[in-house]
């Protein structure tokens, strides 16, 4: 388990070993740029540390994701979009997601996830911010671009989760 001091609460395996694919394989999940271990530091210094000193403990579901770990997802995930591989290069030496920055999907035990993403937007320099629903994690990604999007990941008539664009106004008005 790597103990690197990425921020005060948090440390390498906090975020390199979270997830259930990473809990499967056991696969090594560390990064191989200090441009993403920066990214990580700043992500925790940012994000992580600010939501834990208002809200109490998280847990981080999924956090870094190296190429080697994104090759054992099963299914719908945007290595290119969703920061979560940092900036890890591909095979060609070009950034696996060109936003940089990193990702990570976390809760707050007993916390509706909604209250959770309102006080992170209005509060906090995120990139993206991913909205579940109520009772799932939030995924907050931070990130040289800071665009402040909010988009919500709700199932649709299939039962597959389409992203959609929202507002801060629309979060708040949102009955789940």
């Amino acid at each position: 388990m790597d103990t690197s001091r990425l921020s005060a609460n948090f440390i390498a395996a906090d975020l390199c070993h979270a997830g259930e694919t990473w809990q499967r394989t056991r696969i090594a999940n560390l990064p191989l740029q200090p441009e993403s271990w920066n990214a990580l530091a700043a992500l925790c210094e940012a994000i992580l540390e600010p939501v834990q000193d208002r809200f109490g403990k998280i847990e981080i579901t999924y956090g870094f994701a190296s190429p080697a770990l994104l090759r054992e997802i099963p299914a719908h995930i945007a290595p290119a979009l969703d920061q979560h591989v940092s900036c890890e290069l591909n095979t060609r030496g070009n950034p696996v997601c060109p936003r940089r920055g990193a990702a990570a999907d976390f809760r707050v035990p007993g916390l509706c996830s909604k209250v959770l993403a309102i006080w992170i937007a209005e509060t906090l320099p995120y990139d993206r911010l991913y909205f579940y629903g109520a009772d799932r994690p939030v995924h907050v990604s931070h990130g040289p671009d800071r665009t402040g999007g909010l988009v919500a990941m709700l199932a649709g008539p299939s039962g597959r989760r389409v992203p959609r664009k929202i507002t801060l106004d629309w979060l708040r008005v949102y009955p789940g």
